[in-house]
């Protein structure tokens, strides 16, 4: 390992593990770049994140879907 690059890890060894995390993430988006999308999906996520620009769909909170879905499992579960 070079100088430099032990004293990058020394200092990044010194990060929340937050902070970890977005390094990595960012670091692997410069010699892992994500693949392009299909077009359809492209056109899918424009419209979406237009139509929570414009008010149009509401969000919800993770917790309130995963509860919801663990109701439904649950209720699938019983045979109801």
């Amino acid at each position: 390992m070079t100088t430099a690059l032990d004293a990058v890890i020394s200092e990044a060894l010194k990060l929340t593990p937050e902070e970890r995390t977005e390094l990595i993430e960012r670091l692997a988006d410069t010699v892992l770049p994500t693949p392009p999308l299909h077009p359809d999906w492209e056109a899918e996520i424009a419209r979406r994140v237009a139509n929570l620009e414009d008010r149009k769909t509401k969000g919800m909170p993770a917790e309130e879907v995963m509860a919801e879905l663990h109701r439904i499992i649950e209720a699938h579960g019983s045979g109801a």
